[in-house]
């Protein structure tokens, strides 16, 4: 819509670059393009605006198939007024000179033309397709016969209306209809879900057996390796018993012959020591003989001596002093008035 303010009386309109203008002034074209912006007095001027960028039209209309069955179709045409003047003059774009509103409307007349041809065609492709093949093929073939038709409609280069692309969305069925299609490819879909289930379970199961193989296997090799090394350490028992055995006897012979020895030594030493003793009594009693009795008697009061508990002080009577003196051979002393 374009931007129309108001001066003194007088009205300014200033138009987007993709609205064409058509400004009568009297009867007579004042103004003619696209993005103008110019002054005009509102009693005197006709206006009319003509959108020239492309626009989107989507639509949905039922069809029929050849074996009568309701399908909804949805599409979009992308369309532009390639002709402005002409399409100015077959449909009213005319704007109020005041408010720059369209008076009439002009594009839905435009959709109605459209959408009318498209489904003639539609329509007319359907017929003579059953549904199943609608349904496969039928979005490419209606989107060529609608593009084809548009094409030749004599009435869009009349308009001044040039049909740049034609888009078919989807083609669908009732909703019943729909899921009764979708059943026999859903149960295929599920046959081949039950198959891959039991096929992974087979192998599954076929895993487990192995497995189940693997461990009593691993079982009785651990078992045959127990049994030889229960009989192993048998072996290995009754090995260390007789080297221990053996080991005591040689150490017992060892030990009885290191008494033997001993006992042998010891002997010999008794008899060394004996005969040594024996010299050394032969040999004292031989020195002994020789000597006198006194010197005997002496030597007797001495080892005496030794042997007796220590006398610190001792008495002797002169009579006692007197008897010893004498049987040493020695004069008593004289006595002291």
């Amino acid at each position: 819509m374009a931007d129309i303010t108001r001066r003194f009386g007088w009205r300014h309109l200033r138009s987007a670059p993709t609205a064409h203008i058509r400004h009568h002034k009297r009867g007579v074209l004042a103004h003619d393009g696209a993005g103008l912006s110019f002054w005009y007095r509102s009693l005197s001027a006709a206006l009319s605006e003509v959108p020239v960028n492309d626009r989107e039209l989507a639509m949905a209309f039922h069809a029929r198939t050849a074996d009568f069955q309701d399908v909804t179709v949805q599409a979009t045409v992308t369309y532009r007024i390639s002709d402005p003047a002409e399409a100015a003059a077959r449909l009213d774009f005319s704007v109020d000179p005041d408010s720059g509103v369209w008076r009439g409307a002009p594009l839905e007349q435009i959709a109605t033309l459209l959408t009318e041809t498209a489904q003639q065609h539609t329509l007319d492709v359907l017929a003579r397709t059953p549904l199943a093949g609608a349904l496969v093929d039928g979005v490419a073939a209606v989107r060529e016969r609608v593009a084809a038709g548009l094409a030749d409609e004599p009435r869009l280069p009349a308009t001044g209306i040039e049909v740049v692309a034609v888009r078919v969305v989807a083609i669908r069925p009732e909703a019943e209809v729909e899921r009764a299609l979708r059943t026999p490819a859903r149960e295929q879909i599920q046959q081949e879900a039950d198959r891959a289930t039991y096929e992974r379970r087979a192998v599954a199961v076929e895993r487990e057996r192995t497995i189940a193989e693997n461990e009593l296997a691993s079982q009785i090799e651990l078992a045959r390796r127990e049994e030889q090394l229960v009989e192993q350490r048998g072996t290995n028992t009754r090995r260390e018993a007789e080297e221990n055995a053996a080991a005591d006897g040689v150490r017992a012979e060892a030990e009885a012959a290191r008494k033997v020895r001993l006992a042998r030594a010891e002997a010999e030493a008794a008899r060394e020591v004996g005969a040594a003793r024996a010299e050394s009594q032969a040999a004292w009693l031989q020195v002994h003989g020789d000597v006198e009795a006194a010197t005997l008697h002496a030597l007797a009061a001495t080892r005496l001596a030794e042997n007796l508990p220590r006398i610190d002080s001792l008495t002797l009577s002169p009579d006692i002093l007197t008897g010893l003196l004498t049987k040493l051979g020695r004069p008593a002393p004289e006595s002291r008035a």
